[in-house]
């Protein structure tokens, strides 16, 4: 999840009602949206008048999807210039399918009005196939986001994407004292709660800046994965059973905000969802699948990270606490700022991604405890986190 785009539903009938025609609150968008279609409708066989609204974004950007004369669909995005920039969405978009990737491909954009259309890669996302009861259930979609993701970093090359830096890692982290605890939790931010955040962050900061680089997706999590269409999970038993292979690749979406940066972000984010949790044991298990796999493909030749699991994963909690941080900081102000108070009702699982990381690691115990006087919490085993 990143600062500048938080999360968006991804463009999918369910996201909203269906054939919901949509509106515009500006006559000259409208009427420039017409023309635009009206060009491009021939050459790509649309149905205009099938046009009906896909998803919102939390953003400024919505999705609408309409069909084709030989029965398909296409999505169109709908991004005003004046607050949404779509070139790094083509831009990437471009990476990612040089990369054998299965994203959106960029039929037609019309940059002066924001205007996109777009290949469909469904209605169903990852996240509505997901098993919460049965982990072992979701292996194999997991396995396969594992593969979408190790694609995409096997790809990587410098001067492609912005730098995940010093300054965007702590612009991000700032998110938390500014929006979560000073104007959501009424906290304020001075003295010695000042100076164990920044402590704490200046470790953060510098653990996640020795880590190697490569292309992150930056919100890499099934609710922007889609399921191959025709592809999905022949479940086993209840609590076990033989999983039936899936076939095709998972969809990515979402992914306008990539940069190069730590190696750790993408599986951190991955596992450590921002709209459900899983038990230690289930994250262990894909976290481990993807660190053999990454280092037997040379992605993890530093320090001892080829060869102890260990080592990797306390990089991979270390990344993963700047984004639970981040991302509490960014739901409170999607509330609090925004008026989407949807997004505030998952703090409580970020909270406890950060005591979770936390209570492991002695440099972490101040923020720890500053967490539990806050939240009126009490610290717990390193081991006592489940499944919220």
């Amino acid at each position: 999840m990143s600062d500048a785009s938080p999360a968006p539903p991804t463009p999918s009938v369910s996201s909203a009602p269906a054939a919901v025609a949509p509106t515009w609150d500006d006559p000259a968008r409208a009427e420039a949206f017409a023309a635009w279609l009206a060009r491009v409708a021939p050459r790509e066989q649309l149905l205009p008048a099938s046009l009906r609204i896909a998803s919102a974004d939390a953003s400024f950007r919505r999705y609408l999807r309409l069909d084709t004369e030989d029965g398909a669909t296409r999505i169109v995005m709908d991004a005003p210039p004046a607050h949404e920039n779509c070139a790094p969405f083509v831009h990437v978009a471009g990476l990612m399918q040089a990369a054998g990737l299965n994203v959106p491909r960029v039929l037609d954009w019309d940059a002066a009005h924001g205007f996109m259309l777009l290949t469909d890669l469904g209605s169903r996302t990852m996240m509505d196939g997901i098993d919460r009861d049965h982990p072992e259930n979701n292996r194999p979609r997991y396995l396969q986001a594992v593969d979408a993701l190790l694609k995409w970093q096997q790809a990587s090359r410098t001067g492609e994407l912005p730098p995940y830096d010093e300054a965007l890692l702590r612009r991000e982290l700032a998110l938390f004292p500014d929006w979560y605890l000073a104007r959501h939790r009424g906290v304020a931010v001075e003295g010695a709660l000042r100076n164990t955040l920044d402590q704490t962050f200046d470790l953060i900061v510098a653990r996640n800046l020795a880590a190697p680089r490569v292309y992150v997706h930056r919100d890499f999590m099934p609710r922007n994965l889609m399921a191959p269409e025709g592809a999905a999970p022949a479940l086993g038993r209840p609590g076990g059973g033989r999983m039936v292979p899936l076939g095709g690749g998972l969809g990515v979406l979402d992914f306008q905000d990539a940069v190069h940066g730590p190696i750790t972000y993408d599986i951190a984010s991955l596992m450590r969802d921002a709209f459900l949790s899983w038990d230690e044991e289930f994250v262990l298990d894909i976290t481990v699948r993807y660190w053999e796999r990454a280092r037997k493909l040379g992605l993890l030749d530093f320090e001892d990270w080829h060869s102890d699991f260990g080592s990797f994963w306390r990089a991979v909690e270390w990344m993963g606490l700047q984004r639970h941080l981040k991302v509490a900081g960014i739901f409170a102000r999607l509330t609090l700022r925004d008026g989407k108070p949807k997004y505030l009702a998952d703090a409580p699982r970020f909270i406890g991604y950060i005591r979770h990381t936390a209570a492991r690691y002695r440099e972490l115990g101040p923020l720890l405890k500053a967490i539990d006087q806050i939240e009126g919490t009490e610290a717990a085993s390193a081991w006592a986190f489940g499944r919220m």
